[in-house]
């Protein structure tokens, strides 16, 4: 394993350990921090489900890599074709929440990280709105 991908690692670890003692954040077993931002009133999506909702993905550092707010684009994807953190999480978000994500790298994209703009051992921080459940 890299040098790079170490060091992302521990400033992921060192981040989430500081992290999950802001007030509202709540850590789960897997190492999943998240805020409630706005709690929904919808249904639960299962995994199986295809959703659709609005996000913004940034590092650590603040450097944004994807905003589909931004675009004005929403997107719909089947739960299981996403990231493993998004396929835990999820699931616990009703219909018209909106959560800030802390996902450490294991289970975001690992070791090979995605494309140039998220490197290997990258923990990534996503704003999720979720709009619908697509039927």
């Amino acid at each position: 394993m890299s040098d790079k991908i170490e060091a992302q690692k521990k400033a992921g670890a060192v981040f989430l350990e500081t992290n999950k003692s802001v007030e509202g954040v709540v850590e789960l077993p897997v190492g999943i921090q998240y805020l409630v931002l706005k709690e929904g009133t919808g249904a639960l999506p299962d995994v199986n489900d295809t959703v659709k909702a609005h996000y913004k993905g940034t590092l650590l550092d603040g450097k944004e890599f994807d905003n589909s707010f931004k675009r004005g684009q929403p997107f719909s994807a089947p739960l299981k074709a996403l990231i493993k953190g998004w396929q835990i999480a999820l699931p616990m978000m009703k219909e018209g929440s909106h959560w800030r994500l802390w996902i450490p790298s294991e289970l975001a994209y690992g070791d090979r990280g995605a494309g140039s703009d998220i490197p290997g051992g990258a923990t990534l921080i996503f704003e999720v709105e979720l709009l619908e459940i697509v039927k």
